[in-house]
């Protein structure tokens, strides 16, 4: 019988709390929301709760995927290892915690207004869709976008009751750099995809990957030069777009070989991309 320790650690491991990558790629864009949504001026209570909401989410999304995924990770030589395949969390188990997350963070959303509540059903529905619509089609990633964009327009109805277009357009930009880095992610597993009839975008991009990669990239920063524009930034908004260019262009660099390693490493360096435009926002509010 496995001890306690072993199996608190298997836990932590399914909802990938030793790989916070994830969770900083859907936190990144939801700070972006609330600090627009309350024009720099977010309230305390608005800022931990989603937060926490976004910790929670994301472990919920990562629990039900390996779920989702039972039958197929074990071929699969960077997701052999998780702890359903390993037997370490039986299914039965990974769903209670599901439901247990799930509950968590519903208990986060009933302290803010009615309309945030409604919408929160739809991050559910997303965070469980999304496992399952690599079987069925070849857009998993724009699933993906829709679930880790879905904390925008979260954040304006918890800050101002309503959804502006501006929350809109945040959407937009941030489904369609989740796409990119995704598609990157997913460029990774390939060939292992391929052999078990796995749908994503990387496989229906085929030889055009690198070219598509970059153009959304290049849409995702006009979007967010709309945005900016429309809000009246100055400076320090832009510096941050600018060094968000400079990343996308060092991860071109970095998969224009399609090497597997190079890859995952222009996926994991889109954390920096959010960082930079949230640090370009909060300057911007302080300016």
């Amino acid at each position: 019988m496995p001890s306690v320790s072993s199996k608190i650690n298997a836990y932590l491991r399914l909802m990938r709390m030793d790989k916070p990558i994830g969770t900083l790629l859907l936190l990144w864009p939801t700070l972006w929301a609330v600090w627009i949504a309350a024009n720099g001026q977010p309230s305390v209570s608005i800022i931990v709760i989603f937060i926490l909401g976004v910790i929670v989410m994301r472990a919920a999304g990562c629990v039900i995927n390996d779920f989702a995924d039972r039958k197929i990770d074990g071929a699969v030589k960077r997701t052999s290892t998780r702890p359903i395949i390993t037997g370490e969390i039986s299914a039965k188990q990974a769903i209670i915690l599901f439901v247990g997350l799930c509950l968590i963070a519903l208990l986060l959303v009933l302290q803010l207004n009615i309309q945030t509540v409604w919408l929160s059903f739809g991050a559910v529905t997303l965070a469980f869709c999304y496992p399952f619509s690599k079987r069925v089609t070849h857009l998993p990633q724009v699933v993906l976008g829709a679930a880790f964009s879905w904390g925008i327009p979260m954040a304006f109805t918890a800050t101002n009751g309503e959804l502006s277009p501006v929350a809109w357009w945040l959407f937009a930009a941030n489904l369609i750099w989740t796409v990119a880095y995704d598609t990157q992610y997913a460029m990774v597993d390939r060939d292992d995809d391929l052999k078990i009839g796995v749908k994503s975008t990387a496989i229906l991009f085929g030889r055009n990957d690198v070219a598509i990669i970059s153009v959304l990239q290049i849409v995702t920063v006009a979007i967010l030069l709309r945005i900016g524009l429309g809000l009246g930034f100055s400076w320090p908004y832009y510096l941050g777009l600018l060094a968000a260019c400079g990343l996308f262009v060092y991860q071109y660099q970095l998969i224009r070989h399609r090497q597997r390693d190079n890859c995952f490493n222009a996926f994991l360096n889109n954390h920096y991309v959010g960082m930079v435009i949230a640090i370009g926002l909060a300057v911007q509010y302080l300016y």
